[in-house]
């Protein structure tokens, strides 16, 4: 065996893989939309596996209500407020130096997705909102690379994986984004740690046969999963494409790409908080912000990402280079949105 693969000759001895298949996972490239509670188990176990390339983008910062289920996360992180792509691959270049992490602080939106697929072989959905999802459909669909759905709330989730022009897409499955207060949430349901790593291992197991070479093994199916009750079902959607004449993957539509569905405010679940968008990308001059804003209250910087603490009104102010900003102490948009534009700007 070759010396570079050694670490890799316990998972080399499974019959489904060899060296040969090990080299392709090294030589494999893979974009992460989001390091969150799936995130970060994906993003550990496939590093573990030896895919070549990590590209992890996420948008937010570690916070302690994360470390129940978030596992490439600790204290530490929550008391530097570290963001969470940057924390993910300081742990995961511990765990394995031989692969590429490239870390990437932003929010996902039309505007940057097709970019951040550039050179990747597939793309995994680490994302909590449905969103960035529909919006990950389009990228794939538009660019024919494969992704994998997946989601988790309460005890129960589930996963998908769909390539492009072949089998079902997002869109055929689920119309369009659920009405808000139609659905669960974490705020509602909560959000077991072991639901989550159930479904991100067989969202990561399709990404290794699919990577691997071997996506033929990969079948067309909805896979779902309720860990408190014991439940496991599948739904064959073999010909729900044909069926359901989706105007994304049949019709050509890309509405979510196209900039014409999205929104420029988004609440966090289970953080009562609504992160801020601005109209245009900008690049903020940090210094001379945090000079602007110390007569409004307590404010701190890291290379990331600029904190002003407000005590009238009680609101927690996060500012991220690109504008963006996570304005935590409301779930009301517009509230959040006046917040932004008193101290931020338009």
């Amino acid at each position: 065996m070759q010396p570079e693969l050694e670490r890799y000759s316990k998972q080399i001895l499974f019959a489904g893989l060899d060296e040969a298949k090990q080299q392709r996972l090294l030589d494999s490239k893979v974009l992460l939309c989001g390091c969150g509670a799936l995130g970060t188990v994906l993003a550990e176990t496939l590093a573990r596996a030896g895919v070549g390339m990590l590209r992890i983008v996420d948008r937010d910062f570690v916070e302690l209500s994360n470390l129940q289920r978030q596992v490439l996360f600790d204290e530490q992180d929550v008391a530097d407020r570290t963001p969470k792509a940057i924390a993910a691959a300081h742990k995961l270049t511990r765990i394995n130096s031989q692969i590429t992490i490239e870390p990437i602080v932003a929010d996902i939106d039309h505007t940057n997705i097709v970019g951040l697929t550039e050179g990747v072989d597939l793309i995994l959905d680490g994302s909590d909102n449905f969103e960035v999802r529909f919006l990950i459909n389009d990228a794939s669909l538009e660019t024919g690379i494969p992704w994998i759905y997946a989601g988790v709330i309460g005890s129960h989730g589930q996963t998908m994986t769909i390539f492009p022009g072949k089998t079902a897409c997002l869109r055929c499955l689920i119309e369009s984004v659920p009405d808000p207060g139609s659905t669960e949430t974490c705020d509602t349901a909560g959000v077991l740690g072991s639901a989550v790593n159930v479904i991100s291992s067989l969202e990561a197991i399709d990404a290794i046969k699919i990577l691997s070479g071997q996506a033929e093994l990969v079948s067309p199916k909805l896979t779902v999963i309720d860990v408190w009750d014991g439940s496991f079902r599948q739904m064959n959607l073999a010909s729900l494409r044909e069926n359901s004449q989706c105007p994304t993957c049949i019709g050509g539509e890309r509405v979510w790409l196209s900039g014409k569905q999205g929104a420029q405010t988004t609440v966090l679940c289970g953080r009562n908080s609504v992160q801020v968008s601005p109209a245009k990308k900008t690049k903020l001059p940090f210094e001379e912000l945090a000079e602007k804003l110390s007569t409004a209250g307590k404010v701190t910087t890291n290379p990331y990402l600029l904190r002003l603490e407000l005590s009238d009104p009680d609101f927690d102010v996060t500012v991220f280079r690109d504008g963006r900003a996570i304005i935590q102490g409301t779930e009301d948009a517009g509230v959040a949105r006046s917040v932004y534009s008193r101290y931020i700007g338009t």
